[in-house]
């Protein structure tokens, strides 16, 4: 079963949000969803009508405790569909929304996330794209709460926050990485022997099956070390690489990719986070990536408590 309202699979990533398209109610606003065995919480905007499919709008703030909604689409939306619409033959339509801090560079949007398989209360193969609000407005026809809600509880501050300290790092030296999608190009994570044949035997550009092999991670990594030792230079706080990252990248005239990707290495939310004991905390994808390309030396992140 193919989460597509048409009798022919669309494209990953397509979906037809004009046929999907009605006036619905908003008969579910929870601001602290959660479901057993799911660490993290987000609020859960469903809107419904009958003879049309549900549509579920998770909204998250980046870096909140637990599970993010990126790493766990496949389960939250499953939580949802059996809680919320078990008699559904599909999934409700998922879209996500990750609030970024007021401060960070990247931006805030709605994320349509389409399934390309879905047995019951088990969706699997996510694809993002980009909704405006115009077209969530158009799909559920009402208006759609773009913030976390009041109902949401965070965590107790922490007395004072961990440093983060960014370091270079040998791309060979990487745990393997065992990538939970993308099992058409990341199918087993990469072998030893692979690794230093393509430490030898580099690729060089991007490759059409996924986000992840869509660019150079060779330019992506040596701007990264650029901007590591000009903002060790100057003393650039942790918390502020990703605007440094980014006026590096524009002065560079980076590419789209190449700048999103060099953000991200940058990120405090979002970087590379080596683990000796779960190996990864955050970055395997991108790190299975890097060590098909045969990259030499990327920037990782490490959380020192004071």
């Amino acid at each position: 079963m193919t989460d597509d309202a048409s009798a022919a699979p669309a494209p990953p990533g397509h979906d037809d949000l004009a046929g999907l398209s009605a006036p619905r109610r908003r008969t579910v606003d929870e601001h602290m969803f959660t479901t057993p065995g799911l660490p993290g919480t987000f609020r859960l905007q469903l809107f419904t009508a009958p003879g049309v499919r549900p549509v579920a709008v998770a909204t998250q703030l980046m870096g909140e405790e637990g599970t993010s909604l990126t790493n766990d689409a496949e389960r939250f939306a499953g939580a949802v569909w059996e809680r919320h619409c078990p008699k559904e033959d599909l999934p409700p339509v998922w879209v996500e929304r990750q609030l970024q801090p007021q401060d960070s560079p990247q931006e805030t949007s709605f994320q349509r996330v389409t399934f390309a398989e879905a047995t019951p209360y088990r969706p699997g193969r996510p694809r993002w794209s980009t909704l405006t609000p115009e077209q969530l407005h158009d799909l559920v026809g009402t208006v759609v709460a773009a913030d976390r809600g009041a109902g949401y509880v965070p965590r107790p501050q922490e007395p004072e926050p961990p440093q983060l300290v960014f370091e270079k790092f040998a791309v060979v030296r990487l745990a393997r990485p065992k990538p939970f999608r993308e099992p058409a190009c990341m199918p087993t994570g990469v072998p030893w022997w692979r690794r230093w044949v393509r430490q030898a035997l580099p690729r060089h550009g991007a490759r059409d099956c996924c986000w992840y092999h869509g660019g150079d991670w060779h330019t992506v990594n040596a701007m990264a070390l650029e901007v590591l030792d000009q903002a060790g230079r100057q003393s650039v706080d942790p918390y502020d690489m990703e605007d440094f990252a980014v006026a590096h990248a524009t002065a560079a005239g980076a590419t789209n990719w190449q700048t999103e990707a060099l953000v991200t290495l940058f990120s405090a939310w979002d970087a590379i986070q080596p683990d000796h004991e779960v190996r990864y905390i955050n970055g395997q994808h991108r790190s299975q990536a890097m060590l098909d390309a045969g990259v030499r030396h990327t920037v990782v992140l490490y959380y020192v408590e004071p």
